[in-house]
């Protein structure tokens, strides 16, 4: 089990872009959260196994329809818990 802190810029805001990040870690059966910065970036981060995490990653540069990522920076990072699900805020 990994865990990877992610930041996510271009035009990820207003796009449905955490949304539709839950819809996919739900389907990779993956935890973490996404949420909006300040900054226009999103937040991420994600738990689960290491492929699955990798995958997650690699559609991260992707995101909805909407959506035009320019930059996914990553980190690995251990919370001091891990989530249990996917949330957004």
């Amino acid at each position: 089990m990994v865990c990877r802190i992610c930041w996510v810029s271009g035009r990820v805001q207003g796009v449905f872009y955490r949304g539709s990040a839950q819809r996919r870690a739900h389907e990779l059966g993956i935890s973490g959260y996404a949420y909006n910065l300040a900054d226009g970036r999103v937040e991420v981060l994600v738990c689960g196994e290491s492929s699955q995490v990798d995958t997650f990653i690699a559609w991260l540069w992707i995101g909805p329809a909407a959506a035009s990522v320019t930059g996914v920076e990553t980190a690995e990072h251990e919370p001091a818990e891990r989530p249990s699900a996917f949330r957004i805020a």
